[in-house]
């Protein structure tokens, strides 16, 4: 018995160490699959010995039982909204109050974070237990959603000691949100369900914690940041970013853009360059938030009736904009998928001319009612293509109609169908010429087979001419066929030809994902190319059971896989592409694992690789490619316009190498 209790605790303690590794370090040492195993032997032992079981293993995360409604909790603190600022001259404007207050001209330093679009929550630990959460609320109590917040991995149920004491009371807010990978999967999943899709990410986020059925909760990918102290008891604090610190070594997330500002000026040209790349971040942020650093300043300054006077949120340019649909349209994916567009009235969106926005499908148009003619606001959240949020029933014009799909395909007049368990209509003419230039488009695109130089406009000539009908038609092509297509010309023509010769030395899981399987993602193509060691034939050959059993890999995926297979003409397509002079690159892991344990960064413009090459470059050889700097990471290659991930990692004492140092380093590690 001791020996069980003994491998039940080491399991708990590595459960618990990788999530920290994956959540707070961002520094992850085992795949997904290693996780899983060790998850289920600790599962597999308390099922077996059910009196072992603590509240506080990683088990117990969705353990609790549907809710009838939720309690009310008090805060200790309240929990302050902020104060926001519309454009660099008021926050300019903030920095002057304070130095007015503190009768002190001298730059104050602050801490500038992005502004999460999310839920605000508090945790409350107990001698590092976790016992209470809860949403903010009105500010003075919220609701009691304890059960939900465990199911969030990135919280720990008992908080790290082992680098710092830990308080008998921590309170400590955060963000709850959602990824915007994360959020397109559960909508995509809702949608097959034949459920309304969430409109953005934040109501994604609330709608989850306001599930009074935790294991609902728990499907639904949330992550968190703390960036707030409340109550403390046991340990003191003299700076923000030091309580921020803590709060990482106790394992608590903490977004890895915070950064120290010495002076309002350095905030603010943090606060222009996160908009520059809000669409870039993995999450989505309507601003940047800026604290003074010394406590005994936010002490002094003190608070208003609802807002602190120490901190201040600035707001971007607003992603929402109102506007009248002139008409509907349906444009046809590779996949026979029907998507109404809407055409709009010429709108500016986060500094972006808007002309189109997705309505999704049928059931969503019913939903909303949208109609030709209606006045609706549209939101840009990094989207290639806006979406329509709401209408405007005021402002509809008389004597419009609902909108409904056209019954036949608009490009090849094929009737359209919908699966029973698909919200979509689809085209199953495969010859539809639509279906032919999304295929086309997929395969030449960048993460696939990287064609240069064979663009949309060049593959509907293509098409359109009757020139080319699949995707292994491209490598039949010829000089004098490009050379005499609009806009071409004798050298573009060479350089589309050289760039699809050259495509043809790819990889494993560039083609599979080339081939647009569906839901065979980028991600996917390249675990079924570590399931098979890059043996083609296997995969190609491999059983539904042996597809399933793949880690990430479920019935849908699998199901797929086969279906795929099993037409004919996929079969002959991929026989003539490798007929052609397709193969592949040696499979990573046959690769010397050279650099496995470091961790690399890729900034600035590269010009010997793509960042995208280069990543893969140090992945094959065990290392880990990473978007941001942290003092887990070992080398930071910096090209042209590098800007505050160079200057982090020069702060840091991080390894810089420029690009030829790089490539001289792979060269060193290859003797």
């Amino acid at each position: 018995m001791v020996a069980v209790t003994e491998k039940i605790k080491s399991l708990r303690q590595q459960i618990n160490d990788h999530n920290y590794r994956y959540y707070v370090l961002d520094d992850p040492v085992i795949s997904d699959g290693e996780y899983d195993q060790l998850f289920r032997e600790l599962e597999q032992l308390e099922e077996l010995h059910p009196e072992l079981i603590v509240p506080e293993s990683p088990t117990q995360r969705i353990g609790a039982e549907p809710l009838e409604a939720f309690g009310t909790v008090t805060h200790r603190l309240p929990m302050m909204s902020l104060a926001n600022a519309m454009s660099d001259d008021e926050l300019s404007a903030f920095d002057e109050r304070l130095k007015k207050a503190i009768d002190n001209m001298a730059d104050i330093e602050y801490v500038s974070e992005p502004k999460l679009d999310g839920l605000a929550v508090e945790l409350i630990y107990e001698n590092g237990t976790f016992v209470n959460g809860s949403t903010r609320g009105d500010g003075t109590s919220g609701e009691d959603i304890t059960a939900n917040l465990k199911t969030i991995n990135a919280i720990p149920l008992a908080l790290r000691h082992d680098k710092r004491s830990i308080p008998t009371l921590l309170e400590v807010r955060g963000e709850v949100f959602i990824r915007k990978s994360d959020f397109t999967s559960l909508n995509n999943h809702r949608e097959k369900s034949g459920e309304p899709p969430f409109a953005n990410p934040r109501n994604a986020a609330a709608g989850s914690l306001r599930q009074l059925d935790p294991k609902i909760t728990a499907t639904r990918s949330l992550s968190i940041y703390c960036y707030q102290a409340g109550s403390i008891i046991g340990t003191k604090f003299n700076t923000h970013w030091e309580f921020l610190q803590s709060l990482q070594d106790w394992g608590l997330p903490v977004n890895p853009e915070v950064q120290i500002a010495a002076g309002i000026k350095q905030a603010i040209a943090y606060h222009q360059q996160l908009e520059t790349r809000r669409n870039d971040l993995p999450y989505e942020i309507d601003g940047s938030v800026i604290k003074v650093n010394s406590l005994s300043l936010q002490n002094t300054v003190g608070v208003r009736s609802r807002t602190p006077r120490w901190a201040i949120a600035g707001k971007f340019k607003a992603q929402q904009a109102t506007t009248v649909i002139n008409d509907i349209i349906s444009s046809i994916g590779r996949t026979g998928a029907v998507t109404p567009v809407a055409k709009l009235e010429a709108v500016e969106v986060g500094g972006v001319t808007v002309t189109n926005a997705t309505l999704h499908n049928q059931d969503e148009i019913d939903r909303k009612d949208i109609r030709i003619g209606d006045t609706v606001v549209v939101e840009r959240s990094g989207d290639v293509i806006p979406k329509v949020i709401k209408v405007i029933s005021a402002k509809r014009p008389a004597r419009t109609e609902p909108y409904h799909l056209p019954a036949s395909c608009p490009v090849c007049g094929h009737e359209l169908h919908r699966p029973e368990d698909e919200v979509v209509y689809r085209c199953h003419n495969h010859a539809c010429p639509a279906q032919i230039k999304g295929h086309l488009q997929h395969f030449v695109s960048k993460n696939a087979m990287d064609i240069d130089g064979v663009g949309e406009k060049l593959i509907e000539q293509l098409v359109d001419q009757d020139l080319i009908h699949t995707v292994n038609d491209l490598f039949h092509l010829d000089q004098a066929t490009l050379a005499g297509l609009e806009r071409m010309g004798e050298k573009s023509a060479s350089n589309a030809l050289a760039s699809i010769t050259s495509a043809k030395a790819t990889t494993f899981a560039r083609f599979v994902f080339a081939l647009g399987i569906r839901h065979v993602g980028e991600h996917t193509a390249k675990i079924i190319e570590q399931a098979f060691q890059g043996d083609f034939e296997k995969f190609r050959n491999a059983s539904f059971d042996k597809l399933e059993n793949i880690d990430e890999i479920g019935p849908i995926v699998a199901e797929s896989i086969i279906r795929f297979w099993q037409d004919g003409a996929n079969k002959k397509i991929v026989e003539a592409c490798f007929e052609m002079g397709i193969t592949f690159q040696e499979h990573p892991e046959m690769l010397p694992q050279t650099l496995a344990g470091k961790t690399f960064v890729f900034t600035g413009s590269l010009e010997i690789y793509t960042r995208k090459a280069a990543q893969e470059l140090v992945e094959s050889r065990g290392a880990r490619a990473s978007s941001s700097v942290s003092k887990n990471t070992d080398y930071v290659v910096a090209g042209a316009g590098a800007g505050s991930k160079l200057a982090k990692a020069k702060d840091m004492g991080i390894s810089v190498l420029t690009e030829q140092e790089f490539e001289n380093l792979l060269k060193v590690q290859e003797l």
